[in-house]
């Protein structure tokens, strides 16, 4: 959403790079049964460069890592050999910035967080996420990742079926990774079938840090 909601911060901001020392961080690469592809690291995303190097990205706080390896446990036991890879986890305040200032000026400025109200993501507490099979190979989901149209949107997947631009078996793939996502306690959005929120955003917002 884009409506410019000032951040009220009442935990003190920590910059990335502490990250790893501050202890109420976890490495995705402690999550058991996950397959990581960040793509902000690369230059496979809508902004056709790496935003992240040097920093380390493949972090989520304690409580969203706890939640995701909750869903990638109840994935395994329902879809043997599917796991979850992780697309985007923390994305620092810095890289928002860059985000923001790279959509100025598009009608697709819509699907960011301003920065001035702060991205769930900054927080460690939001995740993008997709499916893989045991081959490693991505689930149709109708979409890729980060395709900012409305085909991306969960709460018009209904209409799109009905018009012949998604099928049942891509609806499946999204309505899977949804009941993953939700067992571990995450909620989707409306309009990106691969973002999920771990908490209330403003509660979120008000008790835990924001990464700059």
């Amino acid at each position: 959403m884009s409506s410019a909601t000032p951040l009220v911060e009442t935990v003190p901001a920590i910059p990335c790079e502490q990250v790893a020392s501050h202890g109420e961080y976890r490495h995705l690469t402690t999550i058991p049964n996950i397959a990581i592809d960040l793509r902000y690291a690369t230059a496979n995303n809508f902004a056709g460069r790496d935003l992240y190097t040097p920093l380390d990205c493949a972090w989520l706080h304690r409580d969203a890592a706890a939640a995701l390896a909750s869903a990638s446990t109840w994935l395994a036991a329902q879809r043997t050999g599917t796991r979850l890879l992780v697309l985007d986890a923390l994305r620092p305040q810095r890289v928002q910035e860059a985000l923001w200032a790279a959509l100025q000026g598009t009608p697709l400025l819509g699907y960011l967080a301003p920065p001035e109200r702060g991205s769930i993501h900054s927080f460690g507490m939001a995740v993008d996420v997709t499916l893989i099979d045991a081959d490693g190979a991505e689930f149709d989901m109708g979409t890729g990742f980060d395709d900012l149209s409305e085909l991306s949107h969960p709460a018009l997947e209904e209409r799109f079926l009905a018009a012949g631009q998604l099928y049942e078996q891509q609806i499946a793939n999204r309505a899977l990774l949804r009941a993953a996502m939700t067992h571990g306690g995450f909620h989707g959005i409306s309009h990106e079938w691969w973002h999920f929120d771990c908490g209330d955003r403003v509660r979120v917002r008000r008790e835990y840090a924001r990464v700059l």
